[in-house]
């Protein structure tokens, strides 16, 4: 339930500072920092915040009570500060499937939680970093740099926030506390669309572009030209054309109908696939159509980064009155638009089903487990997490072989668990199974223009999907659900104010420069009064290094490139420009410490036939010969496979057996994919 002020009020032993929801963080309210992030934050936490009388995991927690001017209702903004010396991961995974992987390791990270609707008038509990239900979570690294990890608007649970308010608050949070760069992980649906693709098409971005999130970090190499080639491929395809293209189908009569309808409605001309889906996803999907309507490019009010399933909450029945219904997931998945083909989908769930069966059979209890458990254990055979993830969203009362697979929230811990129940002998699937199913689209079920959504569903599901005989529109919508990171960045900017910006960049000194085997970090945000000195620049950058990093604790700059010839205690106004970047040399770096890159200590390398350099976040094996990662999909090892004690990739297994490279099977070889093949299509 929502706090009302009063109540709020009531639970603290002080007056609380209580704000505005859709005035927080604009500038200058309640606060205008102007340093960088490192200092920022505590500005917040110290005038917006009020420290919790409690710890989560040990970790200091403060509240930033929002109240709701319309509604009257009171959001809890909770910001937990996590010490990575003390922390179970230290690295951070979401960098290094970003590309981040040759960050310097910060010392600190800031969460910033709304946990949902039922628990705003309740303390946090440990283990809160691991829940999904937020409807907001984001983590920022005390150097600026961060991921958004979960939001969840109207259709992921919440009665009183959309995915459009929730994204507008954290933006201008960001925003205030000079944030550096945000990372999203994009795989939001909508009645199993996926939303990059479908508001990529309408729109040229994601759902996410609307706040400035642009293309990041794609899957098997596909690469940020690759992108926007594919986008512009799908965008620009003419609706005569389809017409055209699907006339020798049984889905062209459908087609013609729903564009001529669409094409009726509209004031402006219709041309192409980006046109009809920007009109299409205006109109709202219980409301009654009018004719001859202006587009106005707008997105849903509401987005979620995990698939959820869209209910009413009107029609939602009362939980005491809900009949449990059974449903075979071999029947489920024929009614799932997923990238996966549907014998991965069931591996999947097979290995879900044993995780789940040795869990109970080890410890003798009928204890469920966590998502997170699950999903870690079910790691120990399948590498893609996007394809666990995918079927666990789907495993509730799902029947999987002799198991029933159900999914509730345990009374004790408040978590999600997952658990596993035999199938009874006299326990009959009926047609009960297909009313939790999104309904399929026969052809002459579909009226145009009577649902919205089922008219762009159809359009989804045949155009994107299964364009008839053309390589081309396959290839540009694989690298489109391919590309799930987007980024946000706060460029940096010398402000018209009276005090000094700089760009710091702190090089090793020539001893310790062969040690690091990674690319150097961006530099620091470093800002300095009117008339510092050249001594006091450099006592700020120490002083914010040290604070930042752990392999700068003991950090001392040595000298400033360009400056040699001046003593500390010269002016630096008139030596350098306000914005300029700035070289610095330096000595006492911890060079011993394992807490130095984010990606980890290990120094693995990536190269793949996709062309894939870097980690991407899909499952890898390393050959057992030159030791570099690569995919095991490009490498001919399906994710229902298990990797091979002994992987040979094909460089390696050439120089072995040069005679025989053509016919071995040397590492599991296959020609190279599709992903590979076609990247020369994209540019």
């Amino acid at each position: 339930m929502s706090i009302p002020i009063l109540e709020a009020c009531k639970k603290r032993k002080r007056r609380p500072k209580l704000f505005g929801f859709h005035t927080f963080a604009d500038p200058g309210c309640p606060i205008n920092p102007t340093s960088h992030f490192c200092d920022n934050i505590r500005i917040f936490l110290r005038e917006c915040a009020e420290l919790e009388d409690y710890n989560v995991d040990g970790m200091p927690t403060w509240c930033t009570l929002l109240v709701n001017e319309n509604r009257g209702f009171v959001v809890p903004v909770y910001t937990i500060e996590e010490s990575v010396k003390y922390a179970a991961k230290p690295f951070c995974d979401h960098c290094r499937c970003t590309g981040w992987s040759n960050h310097f390791v910060s010392k600190r990270r800031y969460h910033i939680i709304i946990p949902i609707d039922d628990e705003w008038n309740k303390p946090l509990d440990d283990g809160v970093f691991d829940l999904q239900t937020h409807l907001l979570h984001g983590m920022i690294h005390c150097n600026g740099f961060g991921h958004l990890l979960c939001i969840n608007g109207i259709e992921g649970g919440s009665r009183y926030l959309c995915g459009r308010e929730i994204m507008d608050l954290w933006d201008r949070i960001c925003t205030i506390l000079r944030t550096r760069k945000i990372t999203v992980e994009d795989s939001s649906k909508k009645r199993f669309m996926d939303l990059r693709l479908l508001h990529g098409v309408a729109y040229g971005h994601p759902w996410f572009g609307r706040w400035g999130y642009r293309f990041c970090h794609g899957s098997f190499g596909v690469k940020g030209p690759n992108y926007e080639r594919a986008i512009e491929i799908l965008s620009s395809l003419e609706l005569d054309q389809i017409i055209e293209d699907f006339g020798c189908t049984d889905r062209c009569m459908k087609i013609r109908q729903i564009f001529r309808f669409y094409r009726d409605l509209s004031e402006t001309q219709l041309i192409t696939l980006k046109d009809i889906l920007r009109i299409m996803l205006t109109l709202k999907s219980r409301a009654p159509v009018q004719k001859k309507m202006n587009i106005v490019p707008d997105l849903p009010a509401s987005s979620t980064l995990k698939p959820s399933t869209r209910r009413s909450l009107q029609n939602r029945p009362p939980l005491k009155d809900k009949t449990m219904k059974f449903k075979k997931f071999s029947t489920l998945i024929t009614n799932m638009d997923s990238r996966w083909p549907a014998r991965r989908l069931e591996y999947a769930a097979d290995v879900i089903v044993n995780a789940l069966r040795e869990k109970r059979a080890s410890e003798c209890t009928h204890d469920g487990m966590t998502r997170q458990e699950v999903r870690d254990a079910a790691r120990m055979h399948i590498g893609d997490t996007g394809l666990l993830d995918y079927v666990l969203k789907s495993m509730n009362n799902v029947i999987v072989g002799n198991h029933v697979v159900c999914r509730a929230v345990n009374p004790a811990t408040r978590v999600l668990e997952y658990t596993l129940k035999e199938l009874g002998k006299g326990t009959l699937v009926s047609e009960l199974e297909s009313e939790m199913l999104p309904k399929p689209f026969p052809e002459q079920s579909i009226v145009p223009g009577a649902d919205v959504y089922n008219d762009v569903i159809y359009l989804y599901r045949n155009v994107l999907l299964n364009y008839p005989d053309s390589e081309l529109v396959e290839l540009a919508t694989r690298a489109v659900l391919d590309s799930k990171h987007f980024v946000k960045e706060w460029p940096f900017s010398d402000e018209d104010d009276q005090l000094l910006r700089f760009v710091c960049h702190m090089m090793p000194s020539l001893s310790e420069l062969e040690i690091f085997t990674r690319e150097l970090p961006p530099g620091e945000f470093i800002v300095v009064p009117p008339y510092a000195t050249v001594g006091e620049l450099k006592e700020t950058v120490e002083r914010t290094l040290r604070d930042t990093y752990c392999i700068m604790e003991q950090v001392v700059v040595t000298e400033i490139e360009d400056m040699e010839g001046m003593t500390d205690e010269e002016v630096l106004f008139g030596t350098i420009e306000s914005g300029s970047e700035v070289w610095m040399r330096g000595t006492g770096m911890d060079l011993e410490t394992e807490l130095k890159y984010e990606g980890g200590s290990d120094n693995w390398r990536v190269s793949c036939e996709c062309g894939a350099l870097d980690d991407d976040g899909e499952r890898m094996v390393a050959c057992d010969i030159c030791e570099v990662w690569q995919h095991t999909v490009c490498s001919g090892i399906d994710d229902s496979e298990t990797v091979p004690p002994l992987f040979v990739c094909p460089k390696c297994c050439a120089l072995l057996v040069p005679a025989r490279s053509e016919s071995s099977d040397c590492g599991r070889m296959q020609l190279a994919p599709v992903h590979q093949l076609g990247m020369e299509l994209l540019y």
